[in-house]
């Protein structure tokens, strides 16, 4: 071999150990758990001195201590529970895993994860799912409700394959498909004082009580913001999980509530409700579908996107 021939050569650097396993991850959740090396071992079908050896492996991976060993049993240090908080969330996502890869042993031929606003969950995606999966019923879908830039977050970072928002969007990098306008109104009682007001601005209705949604809710997020951006506080009397039980207590006169119009006119037709139209520019919601690459969807996540947008639920 000559000269030229031994500069080519590359030299492999050797591989470096993994951080950790998933029985590392297995055998800590059981020793945060315990509170207890030897429980933690029979758990994991270990003796306890493999089990301890593992762990001081991991403390010395990491260079920090993890667990602090005292008579009584075993405790966590700062780090050991941020590593805790960590190790459940990835064992959780293995656990999704298991279960998502199982269903296409079980027939299931695609899956679709859409992260969405209330709206959304509440009032025409029920719909939507049923006529996309009497055509698809080998598709399985998961429907979650998110916050705004949660749904932006998980899109943007493939947590899910479709996000479902309204109101204005920041989302760089994504394909944004705007499919419908909405807007928010007040709901109150037949005989409130403001039934006949016709159009209010949202500032006139915080000096009356109100009906809100549950704080995981992207409407009440929104109007939460909305309030601390005027500087005046909301007078939440009851908080509910749904549109149907808030027009069931405006209708009681127990407070007064804002939703969108597209759910308070379905609900009219059962309750006895004044709609007063809001006078804010944000009343008015677009409402858009949110994806990576509409292209490079399965062509069966394609055809959901097309049944969001020509839903006549959402007209």
């Amino acid at each position: 071999m000559d000269a030229s021939q031994e500069r080519k050569i590359t030299r492999l650097e050797p591989e470096k150990p993994m951080l950790f396993d998933l029985t590392d991850l297995r055998l800590f959740i059981h020793i945060a758990e315990h509170k207890s090396m030897t429980r933690a071992a029979e758990r994991m079908h270990l003796s306890l001195g493999a089990a301890s050896a593992r762990m001081k492996e991991l403390e010395s991976r990491f260079g920090m201590r993890l667990l602090y060993r005292e008579n009584k049993g075993v405790q966590l240090s700062p780090a050991g529970e941020t590593l805790l908080r960590n190790a459940q969330q990835i064992m959780q996502q293995v656990e999704r895993l298991k279960s998502e890869m199982q269903e296409y042993n079980n027939g299931i031929k695609g899956h679709i994860r859409i992260f969405a606003n209330t709206t959304a969950v509440t009032e025409f995606m029920p719909e939507v799912l049923g006529r996309f999966l009497a055509r698809y019923p080998q598709v399985n879908v998961a429907l979650e409700e998110r916050l705004n830039q949660e749904i932006v977050r998980g899109v943007q970072e493939g947590t899910a394959d479709i996000g479902i928002a309204a109101g204005t969007i920041q989302a760089q990098g994504l394909h944004i498909i705007n499919f419908s306008t909405d807007r928010l109104v007040l709901a109150t009682a037949v005989e409130h004082p403001l039934a006949k007001a016709g159009k209010i601005s949202f500032a006139e209705t915080l000096d009356f009580p109100h009906i809100g949604l549950h704080e995981g809710s992207t409407l009440q997020h929104f109007l939460n913001r909305m309030v601390a951006e005027i500087g005046q506080r909301l007078q939440l009397r009851i908080q509910v999980r749904g549109f149907e039980a808030m027009c069931r207590m405006v209708e009681a006169d127990v407070g007064i509530g804002i939703l969108p119009y597209s759910a308070a006119l379905r609900l009219s037709a059962t309750t006895r409700l004044a709609l007063v139209e809001l006078s804010e520019p944000w009343a008015v919601r677009e409402r858009s579908v949110l994806v990576q690459d509409l292209e490079g969807l399965p062509q069966y996540a394609r055809e959901l996107v097309e049944e969001i947008c020509r839903s006549p639920a959402v007209a």
